[in-house]
């Protein structure tokens, strides 16, 4: 048997409306690990205490 190669293809970074996605080097045994990083869809508006009639 050969032995499986440890380097693996460059893949492009994954990006969509929300979300990134990008490919970790490998680690000592080959296993290669994705980043994923999502974008926030919601605005957050700071409180103001509404008026008194």
């Amino acid at each position: 048997m050969s032995e499986p190669s440890k380097s693996r293809p460059k893949v492009p970074e994954g990006r969509s409306r929300y979300l990134l996605t990008r490919q970790k080097e490998a680690n000592e045994k080959g296993f290669v690990g994705y980043d994923t990083i999502w974008e926030s869809f919601q605005k957050e508006v700071p409180y103001q205490t509404p008026k008194r009639p």
